[in-house]
């Protein structure tokens, strides 16, 4: 299935995936996503790769993902799979079907490629989609996997009703990303500090319709989901961008990047608005899980 391309920041976000694919998987390896830590760490880039693992532990450990045989998830999906990081990893955990969907053509190339020399080619499965118009049938998966996808999507509530949709009943759906803080019972919207700092983070990482955990919750509540639970785990995400940072300061990556395109560089430099972010408290890395009704 082609994507759809619903507007021009999605056609951005494509194009920007397709670009840096390399270099992302340079930096981070096939994770391509933050990591979890213990509070206060200064990692190293090698610590980064171990917390990107850990990540998917945590997400699973928080949601309630059984290990016990009779329980364990036996088809899931990710969405927004990268170069299939999560997807590997899944398969191998729980022996699952796994199938990932992205965007871009080039990392789904890649991941494919990638199942192949994981041994895990009749296993996990990629192919080009849309997380609006998911090529998959109703009641589908016991597991729904998406790890820093939200962000990129404009129209939260459709995204998370297509979460909903492919879900079986009695089945977990687990979200992580980047959102801004809750507001405050007294506030219609964030003081013009915050919202400055958070409108250059979406701009330079295409993130259209930033909302809050709460707002997530709320969809999820509309949707008639059950056991909602959120988290903020910025604390434990802060550490990451430092440490990619330190990384990157090397004559290896900076020739890397001086022969990348526009927006892979862009988003390269914009890593300092992070580490703003986070510590400006207005930035959060949230996690919301929740269950379809049997």
């Amino acid at each position: 299935m082609a994507p759809i391309i619903v507007d021009e920041t999605q056609k951005e976000v494509t194009e920007f995936y397709d670009e840096s694919a390399e270099f992302w998987e340079n930096m981070w390896g096939e994770h391509m996503h933050q990591g979890f830590y213990d509070p206060g760490v200064q990692p190293s880039l090698s610590d980064s790769r171990s917390a990107q693992v850990r990540m998917v532990d945590e997400a699973l450990r928080f949601a309630g993902v059984s290990d016990e045989p009779s329980k364990k998830p036996k088809r899931a999906v990710d969405v927004g799979c990268g170069i299939g990081g999560a997807s590997f990893y899944l398969a191998k955990k729980y022996g699952a079907e796994c199938h990932g969907i992205n965007i871009s053509s080039v990392q789904v190339q890649r991941a494919q490629a990638l199942a192949i020399s994981e041994g895990l080619a009749d296993k996990v499965f990629f192919q080009v989609g849309d997380a609006l118009e998911q090529p998959f049938p109703d009641n589908h998966f016991d597991l729904v996997w998406s790890m820093e996808c939200a962000e990129h999507i404009p129209d939260k509530k459709k995204f998370m009703s297509e979460l909903a949709r492919v879900t079986a009943p009695g089945g977990i759906i687990i979200i992580t990303g980047l959102c801004h803080r809750d507001l405050k019972p007294y506030e219609d919207s964030l003081p013009p500090e915050e919202d400055n700092v958070m409108n250059k983070i979406n701009t330079t990482f295409y993130h259209p319709g930033c909302c809050s955990p709460s707002d997530y919750a709320k969809i999820a509540e509309s949707l008639s989901l059950q056991d909602i639970k959120t988290a903020d785990w910025s604390e434990h995400v802060a550490p990451f961008y430092p440490a990619v940072i330190n990384s990157a300061l090397t004559w290896e990556t900076v020739a890397f990047l001086l022969q990348s395109g526009p927006q892979t560089r862009r988003r390269a430099l914009g890593m300092p608005l992070m580490v703003e972010g986070y510590n400006m408290k207005v930035l959060k890395y949230a996690i919301i899980t929740c269950r379809k009704p049997e």
